[in-house]
């Protein structure tokens, strides 16, 4: 090869590494922040993921995703936050109400998706159809619904004298869910127990005050904790021979005897869109906070049998999924 076709040769290899670093450099980046660990909380990821690809962005070809799981410790999300506005990623997506209020305290400027409960409640927006500022998403209605589990477990289980709720004392939302949860039960004049756990050993030692309360049945906050050990809270259950009603399908389907809520992975799936329509330049101002339309009712029939319970045909005609 003579001297005039060697550099042009070599002409053609930088242009293209430049090429290839620019484009590299410009692929963007989302700083993925989950409360939960990671293996509990794949179906969510998964679905944040589709939410994108709707959009056009695929992890790995025109977008890079940085995952940090905070494994429901509270204490680590304002750290691993740090570490995504130090990198100045493009979009930070979060999951639960402590998630979204670390970005929100780290950031003004990188846009925030979140899936919370109540954002404007808890000072993330400014109103649902008006966000503001830099954060939008999906607001996943949880904490209302409390209420809701504690009637249909009742209606499950009508001779249950005392039925028990296991809450997490480090979630924002417990002092409302233990006010609102005391108010049903009152209406309803039923005895209420309060157990707390705010580790996964805790939640082993609140199924032996459990047994010692005599509680016939028991209502599961939706909190990152309790999603973390949702097999955990499912074995112990079945173990104790206790009925137990959940926020997420995802624990009937683990074996759980009955779960009603919001369809979360539908949540992170409206998130992954939400996060695709920033990067192609739409701002979190502009787009309103999505809420749920439908609202999921699992029963588990095995569960039930092995319970020796009978479901009533009020709640089976009433759910969107049977698991036999």
């Amino acid at each position: 090869m003579d001297r005039r076709k060697l550099l042009l040769a070599l002409g053609c290899a930088m242009t293209a590494a430049s090429a290839v670093r620019a484009q590299q450099k410009a692929m963007p980046v989302i700083g993925y922040l989950a409360s939960e660990a990671s293996g509990p909380s794949a179906p969510f990821a998964a679905a944040f993921r589709e939410g994108l690809t709707e959009t056009g962005y695929i992890e790995g070809q025109n977008v890079a995703i940085d995952y940090r799981w905070a494994e429901g410790r509270y204490d680590r999300l304002p750290g691993l936050v740090t570490e995504f506005v130090a990198r100045n990623v493009d979009v930070i997506a979060t999951g639960g109400i402590p998630a979204a209020l670390a970005a929100k305290s780290a950031t003004s400027t990188i846009p925030i998706v979140f899936s919370v409960g109540d954002p404007v409640e808890r000072g993330l927006v400014a109103s649902l159809a008006r966000p503001g500022g830099n954060l939008t998403g999906v607001s996943l209605i949880n904490v209302e619904l409390m209420p809701k589990r504690l009637e249909l477990l009742s209606e499950l289980v009508p001779q249950a004298g005392v039925i028990a709720v296991l809450v997490n004392p480090y979630n924002a939302n417990t002092e409302r869910t233990i006010r609102d949860m005391e108010e049903a039960a009152r209406a309803k004049r039923m005895q209420l127990a309060i157990l707390t756990a705010g580790t996964e050993s805790e939640i082993d030692s609140a199924f032996a005050s459990l047994v010692q309360t005599q509680a016939g049945a028991l209502v599961v906050q939706g909190d990152p904790l309790f999603i973390n050990g949702r097999d955990q809270l499912v074995a112990l259950a079945s173990r104790h021979a206790v009925p137990a009603i959940y926020a997420l399908r995802e624990y009937a389907a683990a074996g759980g005897l009955i779960s009603y809520g919001t369809s979360f992975t539908a949540g992170y799936r409206q998130l992954g869109s939400y996060a695709g329509k920033i990067l192609k330049g739409a701002k979190p101002a502009d787009l309103p906070v999505q809420q749920p339309t439908r609202f999921e009712l699992v029963v588990n029939l095995n569960t039930a049998k092995a319970l020796g319970l009978t479901v009533p045909p009020s709640i089976l005609a009433r759910a969107d999924e049977v698991i036999e």
